[in-house]
């Protein structure tokens, strides 16, 4: 399990710059087979971001129930922080389906966030002109939504091939009226497929997994984001039989308008990609196989979404591969 997890409350994009996707959920090796049984996985996620113009615009017009006929200028920028903690425990079923393995699991998260905008506001309607000067700003500490998920993996020698399905399920904190939320206030439905190649003997790997996400309308705003679609990628080349080092990287692209949003921010379309570096260290925990996994994202080309750097930290525990069936090197696909 090389990547898991969902953020909402930092993740900017879409209503407000919220998305349900975050950029950098899967990663190398994310359509190699796992060993059946249960397995577990803890992810430390910290991001800091900022934004300018419209989204920093769309968070006041949010917060501040601004209508449709009233003009809107806003000079500011926007910071926001989060720092959280993603848990992930898996079933992987050892009974093939339809020639695959199925593996259920269900991601929870909690942690803080914070977001701050610095500005000028001013609104207008008709002869009536009302600006504002100064900074508001706040911070949660709480639980988030649940993201249930199922991954259906199939293997042919050193090519590997995925399908998902994952979505949003809103019962985490959220206040429309709050700057900082660690839940997006609507359910999601995410869906998609990907591919690994993976040559033990040379230890040369590649990943890519794409997907689209369709969201519900938010009843509390009546606002409903547009379809995203999105693309996570790994290469790495293993060092020896427990290290690797590589790269990963993403790209996000919302291709459909917002619904609800008000007149001055268009169709609110976002963007954003993001590379960086990537290792990864197996080793025994007991009869269990450990794994940890360190990397972070530079992003760049955003439009419509906050951008800035992430980092993950990721620890997961899993079945051991028999020995008796599985060489050293097949051990290392399954994390």
């Amino acid at each position: 399990m090389l990547l898991f997890g969902s953020l909402s409350g930092a993740a900017y994009a879409d209503e407000s710059g919220v998305s349900y996707w975050l950029p950098g959920r899967f990663g190398s090796l994310a359509a190699t087979p796992q060993v059946p049984g249960w397995s577990w996985a803890e992810v430390y996620y910290h991001t800091s971001v900022g934004a300018s113009g419209g989204v920093a615009a769309a968070k006041q017009i949010q917060i501040g129930r601004i209508p449709a006929n009233v003009n809107v200028s806003l000079n500011a920028s926007l910071n926001a922080q989060a720092d959280l903690v993603l848990l992930n425990p898996t079933y992987t079923f050892a009974t093939p389906v339809l020639g695959g393995q199925l593996a259920i699991g269900v991601i929870g998260l909690f942690g803080r966030a914070s977001t701050g905008i610095d500005g000028t506001l001013t609104t207008a309607v008709g002869p009536l002109v009302t600006t504002r000067t100064g900074s508001i700003s706040d911070s949660l500490t709480s639980v988030g939504d649940l993201y249930p998920q199922a991954t259906l993996k199939w293997n042919a020698g050193v090519h590997n091939f995925m399908t998902y399905v994952t979505g949003d399920i809103p019962v985490g904190a959220y206040d429309p009226n709050r700057l900082s939320n660690l839940g997006i206030g609507h359910g999601a439905i995410d869906g998609g497929g990907g591919y690994t190649f993976f040559n033990p003997a040379a230890g040369q790997e590649f990943s890519a997994v794409a997907g689209f996400t369709y969201n519900f309308k938010n009843q509390d705003t009546q606002y409903q984001n547009g379809i995203d679609f999105h693309l996570d990628w790994g290469v790495s080349q293993f060092l020896s039989k427990q290290v690797f080092v590589g790269f990963v990287g993403y790209a996000y692209q919302q291709i459909t308008d917002d619904f609800g949003q008000h007149p001055i921010l268009g169709g609110f379309r976002s963007r954003v990609a993001g590379i960086g570096p990537q290792i990864g260290i197996l080793f025994p925990v007991g009869d269990m196989q450990g794994y940890l996994n360190l990397k972070g994202y530079g992003e760049f080309a955003a439009e419509n979404r906050p951008s800035g750097w992430n980092t993950w930290v990721t620890f997961s525990i899993s079945p051991m591969a028999p020995t008796s069936t599985v060489t050293p090197t097949r051990r290392m696909v399954n994390k």
